[in-house]
């Protein structure tokens, strides 16, 4: 599989995986078709229900093959076949985690019964007792810290629950949104997966690649990718979606490389550390105690990307965040224990990278 890492294949996801010798996936991230009509390019989304039910045996089947002991496998469905998705892994010998779901801050509307606002997202792994999970990577803090200034609180956070209700789905208006799919997840959902599940370097697969998005987000965190894609249409434009991602993470490190040149005192620390999120991390100081820790007066891309994350997952404006001192401490606190890279960040440096983000 070394020659499909980091590129879209255009194929049925079934006939691609099934010529494949050995598990290669550390995380598979699968968000098929639904069987509820959508129109989508190449796929025909409104079949007999046992023909749907086979069809999600032979994929998952597929996926299961490639996926690593160690990994895991996370299918998002909706309401009509998420029980039989279960039974299947059941048969499979997959282990259920978690039954997330994910409940959109708007569904569709109907006349005739509630309207549905939400999707499941199964969490498996191929190993009950050896998986990775990342806890540090997905912390949020807790309302004890955020509301009630309660001493008990855990300073490193908490961990999320299973409704996740801070991600909207990405609609029509929204920037994020490709315009040449129909079903496109919202990037921060993906990189709460991700960064959960697998560490750099890792390569997470997506058996129906669609928009890209599951590339785009592995890519940012420093992970490798395989999407399959059936659509030579979607194909193209996710590679094209790519293309313009690296093109700007090239500009913006070379831009924070060119600032730097401008302040006197920055130095490189003598040994460079690897992250959670991917790359090498280049730390730069002012000061360095006898602990090893390092003051960080300027962040790097890496860092950057992960404060946007964060403040998506807290459900706070970066303007809300800055001009509240006590959450700006909370914020920075937790931005530290995700990052996990034993450097220090002061709430200055922080707040900085938040106004960025309101430009």
């Amino acid at each position: 599989m070394q020659k499909f890492l980091n590129r879209i294949i255009c194929g049925d996801c079934i006939e691609v995986l099934g010529k494949v010798d050995q598990p290669f996936a550390d995380l598979i991230f699968a968000d098929p078709p639904f069987n509820i009509g959508y129109k989508y390019d190449k796929y025909y989304d409104k079949v007999k229900k046992k023909n749907y039910i086979a069809w999600t045996k032979e994929w998952m089947s597929v996926c299961k093959k490639v996926l690593k002991p160690e990994g895991s496998f996370y299918i998002a469905i909706g309401d009509d076949y998420a029980a039989n998705v279960k039974v299947l892994a059941d048969e499979l010998g997959l282990f259920m985690r978690n039954w997330i779901i994910w409940h959109y801050t708007f569904g569709q509307q109907t006349k005739t019964k509630f309207a549905r606002a939400h999707t499941h997202i199964f969490y498996f792994v191929s190993d009950e007792t050896n998986f990775i999970f990342n806890d540090y990577a997905v912390r949020v803090p807790s309302d004890r810290q955020l509301i009630y200034n309660d001493r008990r609180a855990n300073p490193a956070g908490k961990m999320p629950d299973d409704v996740w209700d801070g991600f909207s789905r990405v609609c029509g208006t929204f920037k994020e949104r490709a315009g040449w799919h129909p079903c496109q997840m919202p990037e921060s959902l993906l990189k709460r997966i991700i960064a959960a599940s697998s560490n750099p370097g890792h390569c997470v697969l997506d058996p129906f690649s669609g928009s890209g998005t599951t590339a785009s987000a592995a890519c940012q965190l420093g992970r490798d990718y395989v999407g399959v894609e059936i659509s030579e249409k979607y194909v193209e434009n996710s590679n094209e979606r790519l293309d313009q991602l690296k093109k700007q993470r090239s500009r913006d490190v070379f831009l924070k490389h060119s600032n730097e040149t401008t302040v006197s005192h920055v130095c490189h620390s003598e040994r460079s550390e690897e992250s959670l999120f991917g790359g090498l991390i280049e730390t730069l100081c002012s000061a360095q105690g006898d602990t090893g820790e390092v003051l960080s007066e300027r962040l790097n891309v890496t860092e950057l990307d992960e404060v946007k994350r964060l403040s998506v997952d807290i459900g706070r404006t970066p303007k809300e965040i800055v001009i509240d001192k006590n959450l700006l401490e909370l914020f920075t606190n937790q931005f530290a224990v995700r990052m996990n890279n034993r450097k220090q960040y002061s709430t200055k440096v922080v707040a900085t990278a938040l106004e960025d983000l309101t430009v």
